[in-house]
């Protein structure tokens, strides 16, 4: 049995939230975020205590289009600068590159030109070489680096120790359990925080966890995954993000014990900007379509086009997602 650290009265500061509010909220809507909702998110984050805010992806703009998509899907400095200025505040700034998505030796600048404070870099087990390429390059920039390992639930636990190996290696500062098609149960969060803190402590290194709604679990797959060493819990506000969504930012602020932390800041962006955001047509959160893959450890791809597509017939869904795994 994988043992607690703390309890759930302790505060423990090694504990940061990350928002991830725009980076995989930007999914739902193709990252058209007015200036204002990232101004107001950027407020709420600095006054509620937050620890990071990820501004979304650091896209190459020759393989998507910048009329397709709005510009949180490519970051680039002058907009992020329009909206914090030299970020005068104790809230750090990331973006998400993909591996193969990203023209990182032409679009990340060096450390001292940027006011972002940390690349993450997102990768699946069998990108690992352009990974520990891309973490390597981003560290001698200068900046903090985490490496998100996406849909473990459906890789081979040799090829997940591969890559844990390979990552305690490199000069990355944060490893991510990632739970791309919100398949895991808290028992499996609970064992893979274990195996990850086991390579991550070793090398010196954090852990950090990205939960996904589908079985209406992210919330205590994050608490879960905190509870057994992670340092890192990624949240958004009202859940906002692809398919299901994510871990609520409001509940991280009302669970956690830092002193620091003020909820009201959060509840009233929701009530605001969020509430906005469903009223002009974004939708995410738990259904039934999401719930079905989750629990087939799918990728929701199916489940969103079902969505999309305002159907009902949901056991033809699930029949055509069990005849896709046969």
């Amino acid at each position: 049995m994988a043992e607690t650290k703390g309890n759930l009265m302790t505060y423990r500061p090694d504990i940061k939230l990350f928002d991830a509010t725009i980076r995989d909220g930007g999914l739902v809507n193709d990252f058209r975020f007015s200036d204002e909702f990232i101004r107001r998110l950027y407020l709420a984050n600095v006054r509620a205590g937050v620890e990071y805010m990820e501004f979304g992806y650091k896209a190459s703009k020759e393989l998507f289009s910048t009329e397709e998509f709005g510009k949180w899907k490519f970051c680039d400095e002058e907009d992020i600068r329009a909206i914090v200025g030299e970020n005068d505040t104790d809230l750090k700034l990331a973006v998400m590159a993909d591996v193969g998505r990203c023209d990182y030796k032409k679009d990340i600048l060096p450390k001292e030109e940027s006011v972002i404070d940390m690349i993450r870099i997102a990768t699946y087990t069998h990108q690992m070489p352009a990974a520990l390429e891309m973490i390597n390059h981003c560290h001698e920039l200068g900046y903090e680096t985490t490496v998100n390992i996406m849909a473990v639930s459906a890789s081979r636990d040799e090829d997940v120790e591969t890559a844990l190996q390979l990552v305690c290696e490199s000069p990355v500062d944060v490893i991510y359990l990632v739970d791309s098609y919100g398949s895991l149960f808290p028992e499996q969060v609970r064992e893979l925080t274990a195996k990850y803190c086991e390579y991550a402590e070793a090398a010196g290194k954090k852990v950090g966890v990205h939960m996904h709604n589908n079985q209406q679990l992210a919330f205590a797959n994050t608490i879960e995954g905190i509870a057994h060493g992670a340092s890192y819990a990624d949240a958004t506000m009202s859940g906002m993000g692809r398919g299901a969504g994510n871990c609520c930012m409001e509940q991280m602020l009302s669970f956690l014990k830092n002193p620091n932390y003020n909820l009201t800041p959060a509840l009233r962006f929701v009530e605001k900007y969020i509430a906005e955001e469903r009223e002009k047509g974004s939708v995410w959160g738990y259904d039934l379509p999401y719930m079905m893959t989750g629990a087939l450890n799918r990728h929701p791809r199916a489940a969103i086009a079902f969505i999309k597509e305002k159907r009902s017939d949901y056991d033809r869904l699930y029949q055509d997602l069990l005849y896709e795994i046969s």
